[in-house]
């Protein structure tokens, strides 16, 4: 009889080849080039409020964000920049609007790197020399980042509205002012609200250059609209190799933004899975409370540091079926449960009891996966 290789594959299907892009680095984050996709955020405190700051940055680190933004449209928040970038554990980029100035104080401050909108500050067609020099200088990356709101008058006056082309020739307009100074260590963004024409305007982007792209859908919405616009945009580009790092737009806590930014890399196989809960959407063949089972059992496993498939199943259709192939897994009904550890049966427990066993037994799996005496449990 020949096996079936159970859980996880160890050596997951891609969607496609990544883009061939050039490699920046924002402070220690490799960007592009190869390099693994990375997850961004950006804080919602008052850069001038050095200490909230840098406990946000540090929530956000903990949920695994791996380079934050911070805004400095004052000189208050200018002079915070130092601190903050020399105390937090993550490359910090200063977030630059309507003031040139600002942009050689973050990087006098040691920011790693520095996003500037060429819509909006058109004082900086004419200090783009002494920036590129100074970012030279410094080490420090650079990101363009065109936004459908805030398009150049000129661009809007030409396409009639922010579309996919007026986007793309805002970015590369302003790369060439960088490309006349021999600077070419940016990204370049080109979001827009909707994800149609923000996928275009990638697709596009993509064609035209080797720059590594960050992707974003601008004011995406509250949290479900904005996982949702986000989600679909993303992995539309993402499956197609464009993408180097990315942040999701939530009107919603910024860690949220990390948790749905992860979860969407995870899903596409770019990110080693994590804790990952296989649940049926229930129906009228279940014969346990399929939904509170699966919020029990992802609420008592979150923030396990293992890649884990746990399957939490209520019928006898799919059920037994779906928990052999995760590492661990419950095929439930008439008020009990088959306990699955990578494929087979180790026990049948009654229902009150089978959460409290898949954590049991989870913690077990997460212990011998690292060889550890004791389980790790993270900060979600």
């Amino acid at each position: 009889m020949s096996s079936v290789s159970l859980g996880i594959p160890s050596v997951p299907l891609t969607l496609a080849e990544r883009r061939t892009s050039r490699q920046i680095r924002v402070g220690t984050v490799p960007v592009g080039g190869g390099a693994p996709v990375s997850v961004q955020s950006m804080t919602t405190t008052r850069t001038s409020d050095i200490g909230a700051t840098l406990q946000q940055i540090a929530e956000l680190t903990a949920a695994g964000c791996q380079i934050v933004r911070v805004a400095c449209p004052t000189q208050d928040d200018a002079d915070a920049l130092a601190a903050i970038a020399k105390k937090s554990q993550i490359p910090v980029i200063a977030d630059i609007h309507f003031q040139p100035k600002y942009v050689f104080a973050a990087i006098d401050a040691g920011c790693a790197a520095v996003r500037v909108n060429p819509g909006n500050i058109k004082q900086f067609d004419d200090r783009v020399k002494d920036i590129a020099r100074a970012a030279a200088d410094a080490g420090t990356s650079i990101r363009i980042g065109v936004n459908a709101g805030s398009l150049d008058k000129r661009l809007l006056a030409k396409y009639g509205k922010a579309t996919p082309e007026a986007l793309v020739e805002s970015a590369l307009w302003e790369a060439s002012l960088f490309e006349e100074h021999d600077f070419r260590d940016f990204k370049i963004a080109v979001k827009h609200h909707d994800p149609v024409v923000m996928i275009h305007a990638y697709r596009l982007l993509a064609e035209r250059c080797d720059y590594p792209l960050h992707l974003g859908v601008t004011e995406a919405g509250p949290a479900f609209q904005g996982t949702i616009k986000s989600a679909v945009a993303f992995g539309a580009l993402l499956a197609q190799g464009i993408g180097d790092t990315l942040r999701v737009s939530l009107s919603a806590p910024p860690v949220e933004e990390v948790k749905v930014g992860i979860q969407i890399l995870e899903s596409l196989g770019l990110r080693e899975r994590g804790l990952e809960i296989v649940s049926c959407p229930s129906c009228g063949r279940a014969q346990v409370d399929v939904y509170t089972l699966a919020d029990k059992v992802t609420a008592g496993l979150e923030g396990l540091d293992v890649p884990l498939r746990v399957a939490v199943m209520g019928c006898v259709v799919n059920g037994p079926g779906e928990a052999r192939e995760a590492d661990l897994g419950v095929a439930s009904g008439n008020g009990k449960g088959q306990i699955f550890v990578k494929g087979e049966v180790i026990k049948t427990v009654p229902e009150s009891k089978i959460v409290e066993t898949l954590i049991e037994e989870a913690l077990k799996l997460a212990d011998g996966m690292r060889g550890t005496g004791t389980p790790t449990v993270v900060a979600g």
